[in-house]
């Protein structure tokens, strides 16, 4: 299983090097005519269907535009990218992950997981979480220590806090589904090892992600956004299946009561995704890449890929905005997530204690 590179707290600020998708983009309008064909091609009756539904895509490699002069001369994108749209909760999604991977036969698969969830993908039943339902936040899995380590190095205590309240948050909302998250991710590893395709972790680290959307919140919003999470924790309303939402509807409506979070929760996700579909050293050579993520993802994605002019690179995506110097951002830093973490976790205890 290969992996993005990891990046370290000192890297450079955030330069979004493609704009969201306008209004306008519809992302099967614009790659339709190559998806029938390669779906007509590959004599495939599900392929076919999957493509006129939306869920399936193909972007051949005469669409990414020139790769970049920073890129070594060895370097050679994949030769055409199909992405499948999916929805975390639905066993129709497992169906089709294993239909489209052996049907398309790729190099790699590309999952919309980072390195700190992918135990996602190994997780049996619901004895593996014992405190929580597994869930796109979740810290999990037989490597628990490491994932927080981890969301403590690249994120902060703030961003940790965060992640465990989401975790909470989102486990409750999505229990009516009666499913546990992510089997086509877990579908998706077990059909790569079968046909010997290389597992490619795609999404940008979710500590990086939680952090910048943290940083992207007024203190007003901030406070807003953590009572609105512990009411909904602590709400006494069961969730039913129909009103069981995916980790991207659940973006879309935090992102509906804080415009800022839509930048780091979804367009910088999606341009990460491109970036590890087509530029990662993981997929350097690669004939075939299918990327498995969420359907809401796939229209940014597209954008991504078709409109990136050479500009698309790693530390774009991951950097962190600061004007401070590294002493300054250092101790504020250190009592700002100190004093956050420290609020928040309790906050998370007295949650877990009446859950």
């Amino acid at each position: 299983m290969a992996a993005g590179p990891t990046p370290s707290a000192t890297a450079a600020s955030f330069r979004p090097p493609i704009p969201p998708p306008p209004p306008c983009f519809d992302y099967r309008a614009a790659v339709l005519a190559d998806t029938r064909a390669a779906a007509a091609a590959s004599g495939s009756p599900a392929l076919a269907a999957l493509v006129e539904s939306g869920a399936l895509v193909r972007v051949p490699r005469r669409r990414f535009g020139p790769v970049p002069a920073w890129r070594p001369p060895d370097f050679v994108e994949p030769e055409e990218v199909w992405i499948l749209g999916t929805s975390h909760l639905s066993p129709e999604s497992v169906a089709d992950v294993e239909r489209v991977l052996r049907a398309v036969r790729p190099d790699n698969v590309v999952v919309e997981l980072c390195r700190s969830r992918a135990g996602i993908m190994y997780v049996s039943d619901a004895s593996d979480e014992p405190l929580l339902k597994s869930n796109m936040f979740s810290l999990g899995g037989a490597k628990f220590f490491g994932a927080v380590n981890r969301s403590i190095n690249l994120g902060g205590q703030s961003a940790l806090a965060l992640r465990l309240l989401l975790a909470v948050f989102s486990s409750k909302i999505s229990s009516g589904a009666n499913r546990p998250f992510g089997e086509e991710f877990r579908a998706a590893r077990k059909v790569s090892e079968d046909i010997g395709a290389q597992l490619v972790l795609g999404d940008r680290p979710i500590e990086i992600t939680l952090e910048r959307a943290w940083k992207s919140l007024s203190w007003d919003q901030k406070t807003n956004l953590v009572i609105s999470l512990f009411r909904g924790i602590t709400s006494t309303d069961t969730p039913d299946e129909k009103s069981a939402v995916s980790p991207y509807e659940l973006y879309q409506k935090l992102s509906t009561s804080y415009p800022s979070l839509l930048q780091p929760l979804i367009h910088e996700r999606d341009m990460f995704l491109a970036w590890s579909l087509k530029r990662s050293k993981a997929v350097n050579k690669s004939k075939i890449v299918v990327g498995v993520v969420g359907k809401g993802h796939m229209n940014g994605i597209v954008y991504a890929l078709i409109s990136d002019q050479g500009d698309l690179r790693f530390r774009d995506l991951v950097g962190r905005e600061s004007s401070d110097t590294w002493v300054t951002s250092l101790v504020k830093g250190l009592i700002r997530d100190t004093i956050i973490g420290l609020v928040l976790w309790a906050l998370y205890e007295q949650l877990q204690a009446l859950l």
